[in-house]
């Protein structure tokens, strides 16, 4: 064999003899990593999923999409969903990242069969962080080098340095915008001309090398693709000899996410769109190794209305960072299902039909799915957070709300929990029946709702009205405190009210009131509001007989009396 010429791809022995070179170590074959890591047995249309983050920070809002998307294809089929770390990146990782994003997909409901845990790992088809697994993507790596479908390439640190950037999502547009096709094909075929006694030479010296794909794709050659989301789209072949390995022998998540999911019988990748320039270059890695290719699935990206234009949710924007919501007050079920109504177009129709349900019963299809952008919306968010708790039982409001005051607001759980039989009562009411009470979405918005329960944070926020006679309000509330009795039943508290007002020529039938108001100081009503003000300092408040039972005929008498003195 003449070394001296350039390395033939074509030539298996050559081929051969290169990857035991670059591969000296690597004994196994990809058929021993398919009987290490066999197809599963699942009924019939089940699904794998997986969600698999870069601990490099925080949980995205974005990323909560592809994880309840995986998570609802999973169960609802009776297959599989893992939680994979594509922990390649070393210098990106941030410390704790990977903890962190399992307790957020934990607090909101996102449950996993299998993959990286808290306390290790769970499941037959790990390692399930990505940095484990190098042995098995050279297995993978050697083959193609072995039927010369890639290469080494060796460089100076600076120029692998610059070879990295190459191999990042972005470059795709930047090639089309400021680099010639030429140039860089003719880079590239530059690269693969080169003998094995320069590679043996290489080795010798400890030069690093990245391994890259030996592209035999014509980018003017188009081809069908369906994806689940997008609908059908014409791809072009790749023909970019992008990274496989780099010079640390760590996969780029282009190879990682090929070998992974064939191995883990992952059969639907969920993903942003902005993965799709790469599609090409995935298609073209599963032909070369042999792999059924999985359904593809991406997702449109989330957008923000800023000065009447969309833009992509970024990291910056209030919203983005999941650990927020917590912090902000909202119940983890309030936002999985605000996400359900952005990922299906039916979803608030079904939950009309079925309001005693969970999102979790919701039959979640990828057909309803948005093939364009959906747009983010706080107010939204606001009034299904309010849908949500009004469903909840007083138990489950209490748990809720003093679980996140007691990280949040340690005073105001303290008087929550001072007294918890009380609390329950006061969270009681206008909860249950057809049209249960909407007053808070969020637990930060509870102290200001309820602190009128509570002596200590008890405050007149409003003023009476302007056309209220003051001397007339003060013999109301002087003269009801005097007759008002906890145990009296709803008519007979309501009855005091109204012969209260009109001992002072305010009129208990409203209809006569409408017809003929000038005739009359005022309604009824008007003595309520009068009492409503005195006793919880607010024009409005959940049913005030009910209100008053909780809080007593001591505190209530009390507070009658104090009001009717500052007037």
């Amino acid at each position: 064999m003449d070394c001296t010429k350039y390395f033939d791809f074509e030539d298996r022995g050559q081929c051969e003899e290169l990857a035991a070179l670059l591969f000296p170590d690597v004994r196994e074959t990809p058929a021993d990593m398919f009987a290490r890591y066999p197809e599963r047995k699942l009924p019939e249309g089940a699904k794998v999923t997986r969600f698999a983050p870069s601990p490099t920070g925080f949980l995205h809002f974005g990323g909560l999409f592809p994880s309840m998307v995986g998570e609802r294809l999973a169960h609802q089929s009776g297959g599989v969903f893992i939680l994979r770390i594509e922990d390649t990146d070393a210098k990106r990782e941030v410390k704790g990242a990977a903890a962190s994003l399992m307790e957020t997909l934990a607090y909101y409901g996102i449950k996993f069969d299998e993959g990286a845990t808290a306390d290790g790992e769970k499941g037959d088809y790990g390692p399930y962080y990505q940095s484990g697994r190098k042995d098995i993507y050279h297995v993978f790596a050697k083959q193609l080098v072995t039927e010369g479908k890639a290469y080494p390439c060796f460089s100076t640190d600076e120029e692998l340095e610059e070879l990295s950037k190459q191999d990042m999502k972005t470059v795709v547009k930047e090639k089309d915008r400021h680099t010639d096709p030429e140039a860089m094909r003719e880079k590239m075929l530059g690269q693969r001309k080169f003998t094995l006694d320069e590679v043996r030479e290489s080795l010798a010296k400890g030069e690093k090398f990245v391994l890259r794909i030996r592209s035999d794709g014509n980018p003017n050659e188009k081809h069908p693709f369906t994806d689940l989301v997008k609908g059908k789209l014409t791809v072009p072949e790749n023909d970019e000899d992008f990274v496989l390995l780099k010079s640390d022998g760590i996969p780029t998540y282009h190879f990682a996410h090929a070998v992974d999911d064939r191995l883990m019988g992952t059969t639907h990748v969920i993903r942003g769109e902005e993965w799709l320039p790469s599609l090409p270059k995935h298609l073209q890695l599963f032909r070369y190794l042999g792999f059924k290719v999985p359904k593809y699935m991406h997702i449109a990206q989330i957008m923000k209305l800023e000065g009447g234009a969309k833009k992509k949710l970024s990291k910056r924007d209030k919203g983005a960072n999941m650990n927020d919501y917590k912090k902000m007050g909202y119940a983890p079920e309030c936002v999985s299902e605000y996400v359900m109504t952005l990922l299906n177009s039916n979803y608030e129709e079904w939950h009309r039909a079925n309001p005693d349900k969970k999102y979790t019963d919701f039959p979640f299809s990828i057909n309803k799915m948005s093939s364009s952008g959906c747009l983010f919306d706080f107010a939204k968010l606001d009034d299904v957070s309010k849908n949500v708790l009004a469903r909840y039982t007083a138990d489950e409001i209490y748990r809720g709300l003093t679980e996140w005051a007691e990280e949040y607001d340690p005073d105001f759980a303290s008087v929550l929990e001072k007294d918890p039989d009380y609390t329950l009562r006061a969270l009681s009411i206008g909860r249950g029946g057809k049209k249960p009470r909407k007053d808070f979405g969020i637990w930060s918005e509870c102290k200001a709702y309820m602190g009128f329960y509570y002596d200590g944070l008890f405050v007149i926020t409003e003023q009476l009205p302007e056309n209220t006679d003051k001397e007339d309000a003060k013999r109301i509330l002087t003269e009801f405190a005097e007759i008002y009795d906890s145990g009296d039943d709803q008519q007979t508290w309501f009855d005091k009210i109204k012969q209260t007002g009109e001992k002072l020529g305010y009129i208990s039938d409203m209809k006569v009131y409408k017809a003929e108001p000038e005739k009359y100081k005022g309604s009824v009503a008007d003595v309520s509001g009068i009492i409503r003000l005195a006793v919880t300092g607010r024009s409005s408040s959940p049913d005030m007989y009910e209100v008053m039972r909780v809080l007593g005929k001591e505190r209530v008498r009390a507070r009658l009396t104090a009001y009717a003195e500052s007037i």
